[in-house]
């Protein structure tokens, strides 16, 4: 069987509430039309950019079904599936499945700290149990388990696991990765501080599964175009320089709080971040609209911004 291939940028999509803090479908709609139209390869709908862990099982069970009903466009719908445990995470899959989703990606169960042996038995376990493309997520940062690239090469060889998304800071974990050329996509977080983008596109990486596309997913599009050509990895380098205090803006608070905040300052369907997180103070947010009027965005994707906080509603597209 042919895995699935994507290639380019994988956006990891910010769930948008509406001002009672219910759930904004028809923001989720708005997004995902500027996306496709804005060259976003994919999405990863309720990933941690999304607050998956402040969704009830019943908003997740109703985002996968009213938004996998949404115009795809030529874009494929993933969903964050992680759940407590294994049965969970399966119960999960099986419910995006029958939805209509394009795949799932999964991370490490939060909280319980697992051995990286339990992590990998975990991901082999939940590809074998339903037929839906997969992508692992490597992520340290946030679960604490971190596996070895013996572990990622081995669970790339699944037939349903299909890409992997790599969070270490360890540019020769890539690189072994990428010297053992599997049959899946090697993705990186987007974050310059974890350094990863430059090194995962030059060792033949197929892009970047990231959050800074939700306020610029036209750069990150071109930023995520594989190199296959010498004149690409010059596109990249112009373009990672000049997205760069974009990227160290959106990471610099916890995700994802500085790019919800600015999303919704430039008018955006973002709504407000679930409590205990809270916006990003004015100061703070007006560097990030400063960054915004500085590449020309809100020419560029027709926003308006009247004062350092002033924003008018984006128009769907």
């Amino acid at each position: 069987m042919t895995k699935m291939r994507i290639e380019g940028s994988f956006v990891a999509l910010i769930t948008p509430f509406n001002a009672d803090g219910s759930v904004d479908f028809g923001g989720f709609r708005t997004l995902l039309d500027w996306h496709a139209a804005s060259g976003t390869s994919a999405v990863l709908i309720m990933g941690s950019t999304g607050e998956v862990s402040m969704l009830t099982p019943e908003e997740r069970r109703e985002i996968v079904e009213k938004t996998a009903a949404m115009p795809r466009r030529g874009m494929k719908f993933f969903y964050g599936c992680t759940g407590t445990s294994t049965a969970a995470t399966i119960a999960y899959l099986r419910h995006a499945k029958a939805a209509g989703a394009d795949g799932a990606i999964l991370a490490a169960p939060a909280y319980i700290c697992a051995p990286e042996d339990d992590i990998e038995a975990f991901f082999a376990e939940c590809a074998d149990a339903v037929d839906l493309p997969i992508g692992i997520y490597n992520n340290p940062p946030r679960v604490k388990s971190d596996l070895h690239w013996d572990h990622l090469l081995r669970l790339m060889k699944h037939p349903n696991i299909v890409v992997l998304k790599e969070s270490t800071t360890r540019v020769g974990q890539v690189a072994q990765v990428c010297a053992a050329a599997p049959d899946a996509t090697i993705m990186c977080c987007d974050s310059p501080n974890l350094g990863l983008v430059v090194p995962t596109m030059s060792l033949g990486g197929h892009g970047t599964a990231n959050m800074t596309g939700n306020i610029d997913p036209v750069g990150m599009a071109r930023l995520s175009t594989p190199w296959t050509t010498p004149e690409q990895s010059v596109v990249f380098r112009e373009t990672y320089l000049r997205l760069l205090p974009l990227l160290h803006f959106t990471y610099s608070a916890i995700n994802p709080v500085a790019v919800k905040s600015l999303m919704q300052a430039v008018g955006l369907p973002a709504g407000d971040l679930r409590r205990p997180l809270s916006a990003l103070k004015p100061d703070h947010l007006a560097r990030g609209v400063a960054i915004v009027k500085a590449l020309g965005l809100d020419a560029q994707y027709g926003w308006r911004l009247p004062g350092a906080m002033g924003a008018l509603p984006l128009a769907a597209e």
